[in-house]
């Protein structure tokens, strides 16, 4: 994943274990406090809040564990690799757009970041710019040509 991408489910982590954790406990307490817990919806649902907000951290810590970070800004090349932010000629549209190529755990489109195992990747990587790609999206056959290459 990238230096941004690590960052970002670092503040996550944080977010989940010093907000949503002491949050979620705190609604368990008050529940409790209403009495008879076989009965209380209340309770139930904090505990299945607790449950789901364990199983992020969880989640992410692993993540994170296993993860490698690549700086973009330290790699270069006339290549389309993974960090890359590739601008592309959209014949359909007849537009320019720019998409980097993150890790899945940080890809988000409409941000302009899509993850190395998306079929419009998976046909850059390796292109050089002039190219032309061709990939099956889900409205079809779609086509662009490789306008630039920027590792930043």
């Amino acid at each position: 994943m990238t230096v941004t991408g690590e960052a970002e489910l670092r503040r996550r982590l944080k977010q989940l274990k010093e907000v949503e954790r002491p949050k979620v406990v705190k609604e368990i307490e008050e529940a409790r406090a209403h009495g008879d817990l076989s009965e209380n919806a209340e309770y139930h649902a904090a505990k299945e809040k607790q449950g789901i907000i364990e199983a992020h951290v969880r989640d992410i810590e692993d993540k994170l564990s296993r993860c490698e970070v690549i700086d973009p800004a330290t790699l270069s090349g006339d290549r389309v690799s993974f960090g890359a932010t590739v601008t592309l000629n959209d014949f359909e549209a007849d537009e320019e757009v720019e998409y980097q190529i993150v890790g899945s755990e940080e890809a988000d489109p409409k941000a302009g970041k899509i993850s190395y195992t998306a079929p419009l990747a998976r046909a850059l990587l390796g292109k050089r710019a002039g190219d032309t790609v061709q990939f099956r999206a889900p409205g079809g056959l779609r086509e662009y040509e490789i306008v630039g290459i920027e590792f930043k």
